[in-house]
């Protein structure tokens, strides 16, 4: 007797006339350059689709086609998606569509931990798709990026850029005190090697730097006078916002300009990434939203601290660090940094960078006080 073989089922499974309808459809995006997935799931099965990249029209007739798949026409659609280098416009355009989407911190996503796994946008789709059905449950599974209003994401691109000039400016110093030191020359000032290629380029024991040295290094120093020309421009744009701007960030920058030892670029950057538009309910989010919260390891008799957890906002976490230091100098008299000097003053070199830490962490819960409640830290010295 000849069995007839099975037919493999390749179309998908679609649901019977007599099957209760989900309650609601889950879809994850996995983006990419090449091409966007998406995978859909009703609670119980999965379906898959792909549209080009940047197609938001694509996508929305993809979640009309899904919902028809699983069983309603209006049926809710929660979606989610890895913050990345296509931003929040996506989370946005979803929001408008009505879809309830969320934007997932890439870093806090569980992965399997064998030395070789199978990765493809299918497998992370899925993965996603689950996660997604696991936090509408309550499930904490993974951590969800708050996101800015468009406003205040613009408003951020000042002070970004002018960090990223600073930066560029840098690297092209160190690479004309490179070139210098070819011909054994060096200088404190940049200002002086102009002057000094007009007399001769002339490096230690009288050496000459070549033809293609000089005009090197003079297209180095034509690039530092154009970086430092837009970051003048920049200062100015961020100097008229922090003075007669009417947004929230610009508010808070005034108001935090007004205590002694913090300066535009400081209140700009908790302004802009912390305090501007951010609503924190009590000072353990203040501190876990800039990353400077503790991470203990405890598991049988192992029992230590792995240090602060750098989860939050790195440039809040480095600005609040930067500015504790010159909180010691310039608010010695207040309760913090009193406490700073009995606690960690006479430590060691290490103990004092622990401490410094543990005081920046003080220091934006006790803004956060004084922006929310108006409350002036103890000891503290306002602004003339």
């Amino acid at each position: 007797m000849v069995t007839k073989p099975k037919e493999r089922n390749m179309t998908r499974v679609t649901r019977s006339e007599d099957t209760t309808k989900a309650a609601k459809l889950y879809l994850a995006l996995e983006l990419s350059e090449k091409s966007w997935k998406l995978v859909f799931s009703d609670g119980q099965r999965t379906r898959e689709a792909g549209v080009r990249p940047r197609d938001l029209e694509g996508v929305l007739a993809a979640v009309a086609k899904a919902r028809r798949w699983a069983g309603g026409a209006e049926l809710p659609v929660a979606s989610c998606y890895e913050a990345g280098r296509d931003g929040f416009w996506l989370h946005r355009a979803l929001v408008e569509a009505g879809i309830a989407n969320v934007v997932l911190d890439a870093a806090s996503i569980e992965v399997d931990r064998r030395a070789k796994r199978a990765k493809t946008d299918r497998l992370d789709g899925r993965k996603l798709v689950a996660l997604l059905e696991r936090l509408d449950r309550g499930d904490g599974a993974v951590r969800c990026v708050r996101v800015p209003s468009a406003a205040v994401e613009d408003g951020r691109r000042v002070e970004r850029e002018l960090l990223r000039l600073a930066q560029e400016r840098t690297a092209h110093t160190n690479r004309v005190r490179s070139l210098l030191a070819l011909v054994g020359h060096a200088v404190k000032n940049l200002k002086t090697v102009e002057g000094w290629l007009a007399a001769g380029a002339r490096g230690a024991g009288g050496q000459v730097a070549g033809e293609a040295l000089q005009r090197e290094i003079r297209r180095e120093l034509e690039r530092i006078a154009l970086l430092n020309a837009q970051a003048k421009a920049v200062q100015k744009e961020r100097q008229r916002a922090a003075s007669a701007g009417t947004t929230d960030c610009d508010r808070t920058t005034r108001e935090l300009a007004k205590v002694h030892g913090i300066g535009v670029n400081a209140a700009t950057v908790l302004s802009q990434e912390f305090y501007g538009w951010r609503d924190f309910a009590n000072r353990r989010q203040v501190a876990g939203a800039a990353g400077l919260t503790p991470t203990p390891y405890a598991s049988g008799r192992e029992d230590r601290e792995q240090g602060i957890s750098k989860a939050g906002n790195a440039r809040v976490r480095w600005i609040g660090v930067q500015l504790a230091w010159v909180w010691l100098r310039l608010q010695p008299e207040s309760k913090l940094a009193r406490w700073y000097r009995t606690r960690f003053g006479g430590g060691s070199p290490r103990l004092r960078k622990i401490g410094i830490v543990a005081l920046a962490r003080r220091l934006l819960v006790d803004l956060w006080r004084y922006l929310k409640h108006g409350i002036i830290p103890e000891g503290v010295k306002m602004a003339a």
